[in-house]
């Protein structure tokens, strides 16, 4: 019955709304009559003056009715201005009535005058609140399969609960809040609890989510609510920060399931505003890898600083598509030009020193790489050719075309490494280093960190989808270790280091605490509703599997080779005093590299990698797909990480 309702057509619903007004009017003023004779009869058209001053009202009245949008309105979605259009509709009708009382000379007690708004007020307000209850599936909260606590009694809290009265699922029962002064009121006729009686409430509410209404609190404060919570095996969501609200990036209503971050407990450093705009206000800016996690958030963030031109980089189509199509669309809006897509390959030097010369390159940075371990280490000339030649090409080319600063996005994975990817990025840094030497006018500076949440490859929505899927959840080893930082705090500190770079700079961001993989995995289960399966717990839901070390893949991450290490003025930046190699050395291996890529032979490159880069040894067998037996099988531990490697 109430989807045949839903697709009447428009025409229908408006005049089912009509006539039940019409009805409504009459019954409020039979009403009115009925309480003041005390008499379930009153004589309604003698009191009038006729059947033609009650048909006269009816018609002004609707036709206010519908001059105000009563029935525009869509009954499912109404809210507050309902009541202003009521109250506009009754206030117009009973000055009508008041008007024919004296044109048809009859005289009605005032007291029908007042009772008769108050009853055709309350007519309409109740059939539109009944309606729109029945309509979208409310008043029937035992149909909505999930009970849900609101975190936060605030005004967030509150405008929360309200969007989700029409929610098809979760079903708002009551609010926690650490405010003792709230614990005890109610809100939006729900009750407030303290958090420590939730043992309590999901016995009695049969709660199953939690939703943290909460868009003003700090890191920090939300990993403490976090860490109270994950013992309950509650789904618990986040609504948008303060910041996003208010900007326009999100709505309140956009609730989210738990991020890393809110785990991290992490508030990030203000950013330096001078070291932010140095290498990019009114300069032509280039961004190789453009179009990649690091790369795309650098250009965001590069855009915002007011470049003269920004130049995108990148070898794949629809990466630079993508990402330049978001930087375009909201350019328009601000009227700005300068944004250009360069489809090229960084290996390739004598077009990136085109495009230096042709747009007069002030500052470059280099994000254009291949990150993932377990692909690297399968492909090991495409590895070389990417990561070391494509970064000695647009090296090479800044300094014939004069740029003023190229900086390199590094990783942690380039300290002793114990990969091809890791050895590669460190071989890239010795490059720079090399050059920097020789190089009075370009500014050559390393930017090194740990993983990114939400890259590529991030382990977050892995581990989110297995759990999905009802597990398990595989870790390639129970020790396994990571750095973690976001996105956007990672690209506004390799801006700021770039500006601090003298030449020849190493700069390591500080990374924090590095997380265990495996705690990670068992508070992800947590906080989306489900309980661990272990030999503690035979009966738990998600189980954590575990499937080896995969070549090259180390337990924990560095970010120092040496112990030396400088502050800067930046409380998250340090500068490393690193070794390098003379540009006598650097030709000769780069000549090595060379010979050994065209000869496809990728245990030489291997080795070449073993002697050039401190601490990387070649202690996995080759595992390249074009040199190794094709069935051929390595087995290097019988226990490991799911971080999906490198990216986590």
């Amino acid at each position: 019955m109430r989807q045949k309702l839903i697709n009447l057509p428009r025409w229908s619903k408006q005049a089912l709304m009509l006539g039940f007004d019409a009805i409504a009017m009459v019954v409020a003023l039979w009403a009115a009559l009925a309480w003041r004779y005390e008499t379930w009869t009153p004589n309604l058209l003698a009191q009038i003056g006729g059947a033609q001053w009650v048909v006269l009202l009816l018609v002004l009245t609707l036709v206010t009715a519908h001059w105000v949008g009563l029935y525009r309105s869509i009954t499912r979605y109404m809210g507050k201005e309902l009541v202003s259009m009521t109250l506009q509709v009754v206030v117009v009708s009973t000055l009508l009535l008041t008007a024919l009382m004296f044109l048809s000379e009859n005289r009605l007690p005032r007291t029908v005058v007042f009772l008769y708004p108050l009853f055709l007020a309350l007519a309409i307000t109740l059939s539109r609140w009944i309606a729109r209850d029945y309509l979208s599936g409310g008043g029937h909260s035992q149909r909505k399969s999930k009970k849900a606590a609101i975190y936060g009694a605030g005004a967030a809290g509150f405008q929360l609960s309200l969007l989700l009265e029409k929610h098809p699922e979760l079903n708002v029962v009551c609010f926690l809040d650490d405010e003792p002064t709230l614990q005890g009121a109610r809100v939006n006729g729900l009750p407030v609890f303290s958090p420590s009686e939730l043992d309590g409430l999901i016995r009695s509410y049969q709660l199953t989510d939690v939703l943290l209404a909460l868009p003003n609190i700090t890191r920090p404060q939300r990993k403490q609510i976090m860490d109270g919570l994950e013992p309950h095996a509650l789904r618990v969501y986040t609504v948008p920060t303060l910041e996003d609200i208010t900007s326009g990036r999100a709505r309140l209503d956009d609730i989210r399931e738990v991020e890393l971050e809110d785990l991290l407990g992490r508030d990030p450093v203000p950013p330096i505003e001078s070291l932010l705009s140095a290498c990019i206000a009114d300069k032509v800016v280039m961004v190789t890898g453009a179009g990649g996690s690091i790369g795309s958030e650098l250009c965001r963030q590069i855009l915002q600083l007011g470049p003269r031109q920004l130049l995108l980089v990148d070898a794949s189509e629809f990466a630079l598509f993508e990402i330049e199509t978001e930087l375009l669309a909201g350019e328009a809006q601000e009227g700005s030009e300068g944004i250009i897509g360069l489809l090229g390959n960084v290996q390739d030097q004598d077009y990136m020193r085109r495009i230096m010369q042709r747009y007069g390159v002030d500052t470059i940075y280099h994000a254009a790489a291949y990150k993932h371990v377990p692909l690297v280490e399968h492909n090991v000339i495409e590895g070389v050719r990417n990561n070391i030649f494509g970064t000695y090409a647009p090296a090479q080319a800044a300094l014939e075309a004069g740029v003023g600063h190229f900086v390199l996005v590094s990783t942690d994975k380039a300290v002793r490494p114990t990969n091809v990817m890791g050895a590669t990025k460190r071989f890239a840094e010795l490059i720079l280093q090399a050059i920097a030497s020789q190089s009075p006018d370009t500014c050559f500076t390393m930017v090194r960190f740990g993983n990114v949440l939400g890259s590529s490859g991030s382990v977050v929505p892995l581990f989110r989808s297995q759990i999905r899927s009802g597990g398990p959840v595989t870790l390639t080893h129970p020790e396994i270790t990571r750095f973690f930082m976001t996105i956007p705090e990672a690209a506004q500190l390799v801006i700021q280091a770039g500006a601090m770079g003298h030449g020849g700079d190493v700069f390591v961001l500080d990374m924090g605490e590095p997380v265990k993989i495996l705690d990670l995995a068992r508070r992800m289960i947590r906080l989306m509703g489900l309980s661990v399966r272990s030999i503690d717990e035979p009966d738990g839901e998600i189980a954590i599997e575990y499937t080896g070390l995969r070549p090259g893949e180390k337990l924990y991450e560095e970010l120092l080779i040496g112990d030396e290490v400088q502050p800067t003025q930046h409380a998250k930046i340090m500068r490393a005093l690193e070794s390098s190699l003379d540009p006598a050395t650097l030709a000769r291996f780069i000549n090595a590299f060379d010979t050994a890529v065209r000869t496809h032979d990728a245990e030489q490159l291997r080795t070449l990698l073993s002697e050039a880069v401190h601490g990387y040894t070649t202690a996995y067998p080759l595992v390249d797909h074009l040199t190794t037996k094709k069935g051929d099988r390595f087995i290097f531990s019988d226990v490991g990480d799911a971080s999906r490697d490198t990216k986590i």
